[in-house]
Parts: structure tokens; C-alpha cells; sequence
């Protein structure tokens, strides 16, 4: 994306800049801006068919529709620079045709996260790090049209009675918003986006997020058909690790996918996706993620992936991987890999409060091989911060054996996280199982230590 002289991109904050950017020399976000793109917009809706011309081709209808724009901004008689003059009309074409100031940040592929506070307050992450846009709405109502636009897109509606929507767009965001009376301050919209471009493990061995050691036991843990959870916090790379691994599933293999929003964008061609469903406005057909982990197992798969487990699923995600369903992955929200496997346990317990604690742990050990813990850090990098194994239960714990982990020694002037990955010198017991595999792996593997930062 191009960059002015001064550091701005797309009207949102430059990482290397630092403060909010203006839109042009005019303050663009001040009340008699935005009191003249409204007065625009309003007249433009009484003046036109917008009926009509979603009948003409996209560009067609924009052409039209622009020629309309400029007139009405000649007749307001505001002085303006041809700059600004393009700028006002722009911004009314984003309000007829997109999601009105959301589109420029929409456009700009670096952004990850797009957080909309109020409507003086809008976020983005960018590199994993936020900052503070220049992006505004006019008001509260304005911004509750803009969502209800978005949530349009995707055949769902958001009111009073239904104040909170999660739902995928068509390009795969995942978009989640909150209005009154749940929402105390004014609606609340957030839209997650994900890179066009899938990253594969080199990549994020180039990025830093582990070694390629690390890469190399983790892909011959996949091809070797061992159960995996990724565990990690928000943000921390738990579904494009999940992509990355699951890219390692060899071709010919079916593949049942599950998730509460579609994000998993597997390469190979056998994929069956699944996605839940909320309730409708009685309360009723609400499809969840155990009823389709219950219904995957019908459909004759090689592998279950599940985008996450949160509650009574888990216990059904762990009987498939105990009864022949081998080689799934799944990832869950916890803060280190003991902390994952407390949260299974909770979560089984949910679903199956007969269940004794013993036998609940006795599931998870004999279901699960190996936990890949994935940690965001201050400078916004991610990390596998462990890659631990599940050995099995002694007497009544769950018994972990950490293979590599990340030691972090310290910041750098540059804020950059300084550190090493370690191997522990242990040699996994799932290593003869790999071997069975037809997978070699050198002893040496288990001994390397990669300080970074230095």
C-alpha cells in the first residue's frame, strides 16, 4: 500500500509515524466536514432511484452515481480544493456502495483487526500491535446503520431484541458487533480480517515464531497422525497455526471441519466444512458445534478439525479422537498447556457431570499427544512458547513432558522480545510412533537451542 511523505496509510496511524493521520489539509473528521458529506448524502438519496441502479454493473451504477455526487457538491458552493472536493466524494460513494468510513481501512491488507470503540474511536491492529485511527462516524446512529449494513450482507439482523451478532463475511472476516442495551456506551463493532495470502510454515519460521526444528516436529507429528490442540490467548496465532498445520494432511485424506465462523482455509480439495448456527428470533434451531462434532462422525472422515472447543464438545471431540478418528487438531483458549488441560477437564465435566475426575483425566491423556502453546508478546510477535507432550496419567494427574519451549531474556531498545527456543534434550515417546511412520527424525534435533534478538 502506497505511503504519503508523511507516514500515513490509508487513514489510519503509521506504525513508523506513530499519530493519527489527517485525511486531507481540511480537518476531514471535523463536524462541518462531516455536517457537508451528510448534507451530500441525504440530498443524494431524494434525488435518485437507488433501486434502478442496482440493476446496472457495479462500475456502471458507480459512474452514475458519482456524476451525481459532483453536482450536488458544486451546488453546496463550500470552498473546496480539488483534493478535498474528491475526497467528499469518495467518502459519499463509500456510504452508498461499501460501509462508509470502514473502507478505507477495509482496503489497507496490512490491517488485521478493526475495533470501533464509539464513534470518535476507531482501533486497528496492524503487526500486532494497536493504533489509534483518525476514522470517525458522525454519531451513534451513524455507526448502528453502518452495522446493520454489515450485518445485512450475511442475511442476519441486529435490534434491540437481538442486540448481538457474530457472523463471516463473505471474504472470510469474522465480524462481531454489540448495540444497546447491551453495549453501555454505544454499539461496538469489531471485524477480525485475514491475509489474502496464506502463510506456510517457512514463513513463519522466517517471522520468528518458532525454529525449523520445531516446524519439523510438529509437521511429522501431523503426518504421523498424532492428536494436537493449540493452545493460546486471543490473538495469538492459534488459527493460523492451525492452518499451517493442517496444510501438512496429505491429499488424500477426507477432512470434516468445524467452527462457529468459517476461518480454517485448508489447500487440500477433500474438505467437508461445517459451521454452526445461532438461534432464530423464537429461540429456536440453534445448531452448536457438539451437534456437528456428533454428526462428523457419520460422514466418514480421515480427520475432525475443530476451530475450537469452548464447552460441552470437548467430550465428544475426545471420544473421536480415542475411538479411530486419529490425526485431529483443535485449538482452546488457555495460557499455558497445564491450564489447557484444566479447561478440558472443566469442559468434559460440563457435558458429563457423572463423570469422575479420574476418568475424565484418563480421557484426555489417552486422546491427546501433543499441546502447542502459542503466546503474543509486547512487540506484537507471536510464538510457540511450548511444544509439550502428554505422556498419560500417574496416579491421578495428568503426566507432560515439555519437548521445546521459549525463554525470553529481555527487550530490546527497539522494543523488540529477546529470547531463545530450547529443546529440553527430551526425546519424545511418540518418536517411535513416528518412526513407524516411516518418519526419521535426528537425535540432534532434541539437543538445539536458536537465541533470537541478539
Amino acid at each position: 500500500m502506497a505511503t504519503t511523505n508523511s507516514g500515513m496509510v490509508n487513514g489510519a496511524v503509521s506504525p513508523e509515524a506513530g499519530w493519527v493521520t489527517r485525511l486531507s489539509n481540511r480537518d476531514s473528521t471535523g463536524a462541518e466536514y462531516q455536517e457537508l458529506k451528510f448534507t451530500i448524502h441525504r440530498k443524494l438519496l431524494d434525488r435518485i432511484n437507488l433501486e434502478a441502479l442496482s440493476s446496472l454493473v457495479g462500475e456502471r451504477a458507480r459512474t452514475e452515481i458519482r456524476t451525481a455526487v459532483a453536482r450536488l457538491v458544486d451546488e453546496e458552493r463550500t470552498p473546496l480544493s480539488l483534493g478535498e472536493k474528491e475526497r467528499v466524494i469518495e467518502e459519499v460513494l463509500d456510504e452508498v456502495f461499501g460501509l462508509g468510513p470502514l473502507e478505507p481501512l477495509l482496503r489497507d491488507p496490512t490491517i488485521s483487526d478493526i475495533l470501533v470503540t464509539t464513534p470518535k474511536l476507531v482501533y486497528i491492529e496492524r503487526g500486532g500491535k494497536l493504533y489509534r485511527t483518525s476514522v470517525e462516524f458522525k454519531d451513534n446512529t451513524h455507526l448502528l446503520r453502518i452495522i446493520e449494513k454489515v450485518v445485512a450482507r450475511v442475511g442476519r439482523r441486529v435490534d434491540e431484541s437481538s442486540p448481538l451478532v457474530d457472523a463471516r463475511l463473505p471474504d472470510g472476516s469474522r465480524v462481531n458487533a454489540a448495540i444497546p442495551p447491551v453495549a453501555v456506551d454505544g454499539p461496538l463493532l469489531s471485524i477480525r480480517r485475514f491475509g489474502r495470502d496464506l502463510l506456510g510454515g517457512e514463513d513463519l519460521v522466517k517471522k520468528l515464531a518458532f525454529t525449523e526444528g520445531m516446524l519439523e516436529l510438529m509437521k511429522a507429528c501431523v503426518r504421523a497422525r498424532l492428536n494436537i490442540v493449540i493452545s493460546g490467548g486471543t490473538g495469538a496465532g492459534k488459527t493460523t497455526l492451525l492452518n499451517v498445520l493442517s496444510s501438512y494432511i496429505p491429499e488424500n485424506e477426507r477432512i470434516v471441519t468445524i467452527e462457529d465462523a468459517a476461518e480454517l482455509r485448508l489447500r487440500q480439495t477433500h474438505v467437508a466444512r461445517m459451521e454452526t448456527r445461532p438461534a432464530n428470533i423464537e429461540g429456536n434451531g440453534a445448531i452448536r458445534i457438539r451437534d456437528l462434532v456428533i454428526n462428523s462422525l457419520r460422514m466418514r472422515p480421515d480427520r475432525i478439525i475443530v476451530g475450537e472447543v469452548r464447552g460441552e464438545e470437548a467430550i465428544d471431540m475426545l471420544q473421536a479422537m480415542n475411538t479411530g478418528h486419529d490425526g485431529s487438531l483443535t485449538t482452546i483458549h488457555s495460557n499455558t498447556p497445564r491450564d489447557a488441560v484444566g479447561r478440558l477437564e472443566v469442559m468434559v465435566g460440563m457435558a458429563n457431570a457423572n463423570m469422575s475426575v479420574r476418568s475424565i483425566r484418563q480421557q484426555v491423556s489417552s486422546a491427546i499427544d501433543v499441546i502447542i502453546q502459542a503466546s503474543r508478546f509486547s512487540d506484537g510477535s507471536r510464538k510457540v512458547t511450548y511444544l509439550t507432550e502428554l505422556v498419560g496419567l500417574e496416579g491421578d494427574q495428568v503426566t507432560m513432558q515439555d519437548i521445546f519451549t521459549f525463554e525470553k531474556t529481555g527487550v530490546a531498545e527497539n522494543g523488540k522480545v529477546l529470547g531463545r527456543f530450547k529443546a529440553t534434550g527430551v526425546r519424545p515417546r511418540f518418536y517411535e510412533k513416528l518412526r513407524a511412520s516411516g518418519i526419521q527424525l535426528p537425535a540432534s534435533l532434541f539437543q538445539t537451542v536458536v537465541e533470537i534478538g541478539q
